[in-house]
């Protein structure tokens, strides 16, 4: 069942997705090589505490850490190790906060020193795919229209688009309904209401759409061992349209990218 929500609950929800958002930021700054995926989760869950939240993740369906983070071939929740970060890797980092009993929930793949051209467009076509499923979250159309356009773009470009694994409805929990899979047929699937909240998130790998487990019961990496990117955003339908809650401002800001990308999904500020 879909669980809409009043404007003034998508304000609260915009709240907890700000404080993921400005998670992100702050850890945009600590990723670098030499740097370990442990520390970087101790850093996040005193920032999501000291903004008086509750880290997302944290015990959630038994998982250990605040963070998820994925470098390299893994592609969704990996476990924060002491493996130091190296040059030319990229990192998934998944982070959520609960504040006034919310859930926010989103992620970026970010570039630990330089990395190749084959990887950056990795980045570019998979943050693309993003923007270009949240533009088929509008009333009238259904789940599948969203994964359709992420699909497309991505195996345009000879990515492998994850089957397994999907984005979801998000509110007083961090999974509700609709599951919102980054691929599909347009026209099939649930339709969409306002008041919806979703977080749209591809998975994409550079090779195969194959994946498996690591017998930690938590990280997935990509089958053929190519590197896979994750981007994620919370978005609510607001008279008709997708408007987004989490922004990636902050993370720009910290790596002194100017972006454009967000603008037209963009109705509030992000101070």
């Amino acid at each position: 069942m879909i669980i809409t929500k009043n404007q003034e609950e998508i304000e609260l929800m915009r709240e907890s997705a700000l404080i993921v958002s400005k998670t992100l930021g702050m850890l945009a700054k600590e990723i670098k090589p030499g740097v370990t995926t442990l520390e970087l989760d101790k850093k996040a869950e005193e920032f999501i505490r000291d903004h008086k939240a509750i880290p997302g993740f944290l015990g959630l369906y038994d998982f250990p850490n605040t963070l998820c983070v994925s470098p390299n071939a893994q592609v969704v929740h990996g476990v924060p190790n002491k493996k130091p970060l190296q040059e030319g890797e990229i990192i998934s980092v998944d982070c959520g906060a609960i504040k006034n009993g919310f859930y926010g929930d989103h992620a970026y793949t970010f570039a630990v020193g330089e990395v190749s051209n084959d990887i950056k467009k990795l980045l570019e076509v998979t943050k693309e795919s993003l923007y270009k499923g949240i533009k088929q979250f509008k009333l009238g159309n259904r789940v599948g229209d969203v994964g359709f356009a992420i699909q497309k773009h991505a195996e345009k470009h000879g990515y492998g688009v994850v089957r397994e694994l999907v984005g979801h409805g998000l509110g007083k929990k961090m999974h509700e309904d609709p599951e919102m899979p980054n691929y599909g047929k347009r026209g099939r699937g649930k339709k969409f209401i306002d008041g919806m909240v979703v977080a749209i998130e591809p998975m994409i790998n550079m090779g195969s759409k194959r994946i498996k487990q690591l017998p930690d019961g938590w990280t997935i990496l990509t089958s053929d061992g190519l590197p896979s990117a994750h981007f994620e955003h919370d978005v609510a339908l607001v008279n008709g349209k997708p408007e987004l809650l989490s922004t990636f401002h902050y993370i720009y800001e910290a790596l002194g990218i100017t972006s454009n990308e967000e603008d037209e999904f963009r109705v509030s500020s992000t101070n």
